[in-house]
């Protein structure tokens, strides 16, 4: 398992570092952003461009951007949508608004996604079983931003219960923010629910079906008693590891959902980074939505041997 991990790893940091060569040279080939004449970071910029190699070919700044960011943890400044700024700082303030809003959809849609999906499971073939199936399908097809607007119609601007935007300021627990934010966190939700449910539900039906299921039965366990302690202990060893991912995935926010309700997030900064080709912020977050989603497929493949005995991964026979 440890080797597996180490080899998991690796070949992580090596599909990173080749995504980031291929987007550092994609995007060095287009025109830098024009500076601002009479701007007093005009020449701060210049020079700072200078130090990058701009003027040199593009191999020579691939090496100048790598070294300084192994060496110095240098991401550079900010060209034009935080004119002058350290782009690392930036992103250090955007962070904590995309995992408070995707840990609050994580903590309440885990627990109701699973609730649903043990229900359909022990209601299967019925009328329950055949109508949560069928709104999971319906929500798990339909795009996140979809909800969101929906979300803003009805609960926004029909009932007027909740704001259209997210509060500002950085007071990250208060009941104004945390209203403020029931909107997004809602958007977000949908999509981890639908899931959970459609995994729980596969998962236990399997289960409750398996011939030491009815071992269990016929030792005199009720069927309360026959699912509570063997079916869901099998079902979670396909659940928990899903429930891991999600957690990694709170880093990363989601694009949409956070320019559609202002949401100072990661996701925000990202698209306003595109549109502004503020390369160096492009980078960084490029790089961390790549470490972010390479961790989680690493963290949910690990924690399969960790919770199935059974399961040893990477070894030979």
């Amino acid at each position: 398992m440890f080797k597996y991990a180490l080899k998991r790893i690796a070949l992580m940091l090596m599909t990173v570092f080749i995504i980031m060569c291929m987007c550092f040279i994609l995007i060095r080939m287009l025109p830098p952003v024009p500076l601002q004449p009479g701007d007093p970071h005009t020449e701060v910029l210049m020079a700072r461009r200078e130090a990058m190699g701009y003027n040199k070919p593009i191999i020579v700044q691939l090496g100048i951007f790598l070294k300084d960011i192994f060496t110095r943890w240098d991401w550079g400044i900010s060209d034009s949508l935080y004119y002058g700024q350290n782009v690392w700082s930036i992103f250090v303030t955007k962070l904590p608004a995309s995992i408070i809003v995707n840990l609050y959809s994580i903590i309440w849609s885990i627990p109701v996604g699973i609730a649903l999906g043990v229900f359909a499971a022990l209601k299967k073939n019925t009328w329950i079983d055949h109508t949560i199936s069928t709104l999971t399908m319906v929500v798990i097809s339909v795009p996140s931003f979809v909800y969101a607007f929906l979300i803003q119609y009805f609960l926004s601007y029909k009932l007027s219960l909740f704001p259209f935007l997210m509060k500002g300021g950085t007071d990250w627990f208060s009941k104004e923010m945390f209203i403020s934010m029931v909107p997004a966190v809602l958007s977000l939700s949908f999509g981890v629910i639908a899931g959970f449910t459609r995994t729980t539900r596969a998962e236990l039906t399997e289960v409750l079906t398996s011939e030491f299921m009815l071992l269990a039965r016929t030792k005199g366990l009720t069927k309360r008693q026959a699912t509570v302690r063997h079916a869901f202990k099998n079902c979670m060893v396909v659940i928990v590891p899903a429930i891991f991912g999600n957690f990694v995935g709170i880093l990363s926010g989601s694009l949409i959902i956070e320019k559609i309700f202002s949401i100072p997030g990661v996701g925000g900064l990202y698209l306003n980074a595109i549109n502004a080709r503020d390369y160096n912020i492009f980078m960084l977050d490029t790089a961390f939505y790549t470490v972010i989603g390479l961790a989680a497929s690493i963290i949910v493949d690990i924690s399969y041997g960790f919770i199935d005995p059974r399961i040893r991964m990477g070894s030979k026979k």
